[in-house]
């Protein structure tokens, strides 16, 4: 199981996680409201502004303040460019 840190001593787990996109969009910020009223909503933000919203697989929809990207790249940096583990890491043969 990957896990992912989203900030603040906030960790998901990268296997749960569908998209993470930016809150910046109408969509997304009906999606937001849709699953405040539903009870899906984990606002892991601590108070600052909302940077990148994470939807996953189970419809839970969770707030972080922490950039898309750098959440992106946490959540595939052994996975760029489609290279095994081993060659994005430099670990062959150790």
């Amino acid at each position: 199981m990957k896990l992912i840190n989203i900030g603040f001593g906030n960790i998901v787990s990268g296997d749960r996680v569908v998209a993470i996109v930016s809150p910046e969009s109408a969509p997304i910020k009906r999606i937001v409201q849709e699953a405040r009223d539903k009870g899906l909503l984990i606002d892991a933000s601590c108070g600052r502004r909302t940077r990148a919203v994470i939807i996953t697989d189970s419809d839970h929809v969770i707030l972080s303040a922490i950039q898309t990207e750098t959440i992106a790249g946490r959540a595939g940096a052994k996975q760029d460019a489609g290279l095994p583990e081993e060659e994005v890491t430099g670990d062959e043969g150790k």
